[in-house]
């Protein structure tokens, strides 16, 4: 049953696809311009770009940033969350700073680390990372406000060792955040990274896509946008979807 359900809804979000691409197609036949090129001149692009190289290359250099800005972000997000979540005067003593964090703007840190750590992947990450901490640390302290105290009393009434209380009893309480986190995280990190690539750097897609836009390229930039969410759509179902259902199944 679980395989048929899977199995349908796979097809229903590839139908969903479908639907976008003809859309798409009706759009661009009635307009007739260069503004929306229809989706064989897309996926066209597409191939040219790929077979130049320069597609996999500035693919290659965007989501080696995301990877690194999302694991820095999950890292010390996570790590604050709990200890906030967890102890009621540090909650207090950061919860101001925390909201600073939550409504600063993100081309604000952006360029204020450009200006402090100069035109570098390494400004360009933190810059990313930055922007991403405070919501994690939100969703994180969240779950770590919400573990059940009569689950982790029962971890010490067996006198588990903390490392089996920790992987155990308490993580997989905050798991279901954990993933909340990663998800928003990601769709977050995703449209940080090009505006960090467009401001400040000499590759990745987000400076092909001001490129193109300099040229009125319009072909040229749906088609790494279209690559660029196709890795977004393959990462959810392929990655974070299994993730979750592995980390969450204890639940039942």
């Amino acid at each position: 049953m679980k395989r048929l359900t899977s199995g349908g809804d796979a097809g229903l979000r590839l139908a969903s696809l479908l639907v976008f691409v003809l859309l798409w197609q009706v759009a661009a036949a009635l307009l007739q311009s260069g503004m929306l090129p229809p989706p064989l001149t897309v996926f066209g692009r597409v191939v040219d770009e790929t077979l130049s190289l320069a597609l996999p290359q500035h693919l290659g250099v965007t989501l080696s940033r995301v990877v690194i800005s999302f694991a820095a972000a999950m890292l010390i997000g996570t790590a604050i969350g709990i200890a906030m979540g967890r102890w009621r005067q540090l909650d207090l003593f950061l919860d101001g700073w925390l909201v600073l964090g939550l409504n600063v703007p993100a081309l604000v840190t952006i360029i204020l680390c450009y200006v402090w750590f100069g035109l570098n992947d390494t400004a360009a990450i933190v810059a990313v990372a930055i922007n991403k901490i405070p919501t994690v640390i939100v969703t994180v302290r969240e779950g770590a406000r919400a573990v059940d105290p009569r689950l982790m009393q029962v971890a010490r009434a067996y006198r588990l060792s903390r490392w089996k209380t920790l992987s155990r009893v308490y993580l997989p309480q905050l798991y279901p955040y954990l993933m909340a986190a990663a998800r928003s995280g990601l769709s977050l990190i995703w449209k940080i990274v090009l505006v960090v690539e467009l401001l400040g750097r000499s590759n990745g897609i987000g400076f092909q896509l001001n490129v193109f836009f300099q040229f009125f390229d319009i072909a040229g930039i749906l088609a790494y946008t279209l690559v660029f969410a196709a890795i977004v759509l393959l990462v959810e179902a392929l990655i974070l979807r299994p993730l979750e259902r592995r980390l969450t199944r204890w639940r039942g």
